[in-house]
């Protein structure tokens, strides 16, 4: 089983990323190999202009036959940098190509894989617990809510997949690897069979699934975590694979007398062979197994809430650019943005409330108070109608999406720049800005004054492409692009 496919048609000559090739030896120093895939293998790397540690999975582009494996890998980047932020997954930094490789620089974690943190409270010193179990299992179910709320199945959930942020006893579990992960839409029903032989659900073996088939995994890790073995391991693979569809789950042999019952309840609730009568990741987290006994986890501000935040912050310019670049991006871009949206939006009106907004906020783990939200809802309402349209939402959210590319930012550039003639003008800006319903003569008098740095009293593209970036952690690469 894996996450490509594997059609052997002729290999594509175009680039992948389609932007220029990068000799990433001339950025990071490639050192230790990490960990070896299907498809390439993930080293540790230093950061020569600031000495930070990242680890970077390279692709190697002769494993990638055909256009479908392409689009994987583009997929694979576009999910990380939606996710990156969130709690317990690892936080994507940057993609490259040359040649022959394609690189995704992300966080290294540098705790190592989660059976290793087993094997550590499993010492002499310290017996191995259910306490233990449920603070194994609940950031890998965060991870499985926080991709489901925000559009995404995961679709290979296991413990080779998760990694320690670092050596500390209060070290995060970070989800490291998307490969097969996919947007998704409610109701949409997938069919390619991906995935791990041990972790995968009946349906997906059958054909016919969705996001239900990330718990059932969650639900063999869990069990794994109680007994200590897979339910189903039946060589050959055939086979199991018939135990997984059919047959009867074993809580009946040691241990699982001794396991407490609310344990093994929700250990059932997730290996329920029917994904519509399966238990959701929001409901595992509250299940009382879960909470006895057990501080809540403390709510972490996560990427929606700090993209919201930036936005507010933002002058007018940068945020009717935003919407522009927002307009110009692929239906696959922006799906799993348009999937949170329809998940706030919970009285499925095409706009979003204050109250929806502060809801869907909490359900992501935002602790936030009923004035910030406000204020957010003001920042992100661009044209003033008291709501959030979904245009205004990928605006005030996405803009991580395209930065890094300065065909995007030419093109917004472009949008305000009228005449075509290389810069902005008080008379332009002020044409765009009503255009889109916003500004006063005093906010375009402000925005010229802050991002005209030459002080000619016009905006050129170099002050426009700095103000795009700023607050965004991305520097501009390569030449500028040639104004006509």
């Amino acid at each position: 089983m894996g996450c490509y496919s594997s059609k052997n048609l002729k290999q594509s000559k175009r680039t992948i990323l389609e932007k220029p090739f990068v000799d990433i030896t001339k950025i990071y120093i490639l050192g230790d190999e990490l960990g070896q895939g299907q498809f390439g293998i993930t080293r540790k790397c230093v950061e020569k202009s600031t000495g930070k540690t990242y680890a970077c999975k390279t692709i190697l582009k002769t494993n990638l036959k055909n256009q479908e494996d392409e689009e994987a890998v583009k997929r694979e980047i576009r999910i990380m940098k939606h996710l990156s932020g969130e709690p317990n997954i690892v936080e994507f930094k940057k993609a490259y190509e040359d040649k022959d490789s394609v690189h995704i620089v992300m966080e290294f974690c540098g705790g190592g894989e989660l059976f290793k943190k087993i094997e550590a409270l499993s010492n002499a010193d310290k017996f191995y617990s259910e306490k233990d179990a449920v603070g194994i299992i609940r950031p890998i179910v965060n991870v499985v809510q926080i991709c489901h709320y925000m559009g995404v199945m995961h679709r290979d959930l296991k413990p080779e997949n998760f990694l320690l942020s670092s050596t500390d006893d209060n070290a995060m579990l970070k989800a490291i690897d998307f490969g097969c992960s996919v947007f998704i839409q409610e109701g949409e029903v997938y069919r390619d069979c991906v995935g791990s032989a041990y972790y995968v659900a009946p349906e997906v073996l059958q054909g016919n699934y969705g996001k239900e088939a990330d718990i059932w995994s969650a639900g063999i890790i869990l069990y794994i975590l109680l007994c200590g073995k897979p339910p189903f391991v039946t060589e050959p693979e055939a086979k199991m694979f018939n135990e997984i569809k059919s047959a009867e789950i074993d809580f009946h042999s040691e241990p699982w007398p001794l396991i407490d019952r609310k344990a093994k309840h929700l250990v059932m609730k997730m290996l329920t062979r029917n994904p519509k009568e399966r238990i959701s990741a929001a409901e595992v987290l509250r299940h009382p197994w879960m909470k006895d006994g057990e501080a809540s986890d403390k709510p972490i501000d996560g990427v929606v809430l700090s993209r919201l935040k930036q936005f507010r912050d933002m002058n007018k310019l940068k945020k009717v650019a935003l919407k522009v670049i927002a307009a110009s991006l692929s239906e696959e871009e922006i799906k799993g943005l348009k999937t949170l949206f329809t998940n706030i939006d919970t009285d499925k009106s095409g706009t979003i409330t204050v109250e929806e907004l502060k809801t869907g906020l909490t359900r992501l783990g935002s602790n936030i108070s009923k004035t910030e939200v406000e204020q957010l809802m003001e920042a992100a309402d661009v044209d003033g109608n008291g709501t959030i349209d979904i245009d205004e939402f990928i605006s005030a959210t996405m803009h991580r999406y395209k930065l890094d590319r300065d065909d995007q930012v030419y093109k917004a550039f472009q949008h305000f720049d009228k005449d075509n003639d290389g810069h902005i003008t008080k008379e332009e800006l002020e044409m765009a800005m009503k255009e889109h319903g916003v500004g006063d003569e005093g906010s375009i008098k402000q925005i010229i004054t802050e991002v005209d740095t030459d002080n000619d009293g016009k905006i050129n593209f170099e002050e426009f492409r700095t103000m795009m970036r700023s607050g965004s952690n991305l520097q501009p690469q390569g030449e500028l692009l040639p104004i006509k």
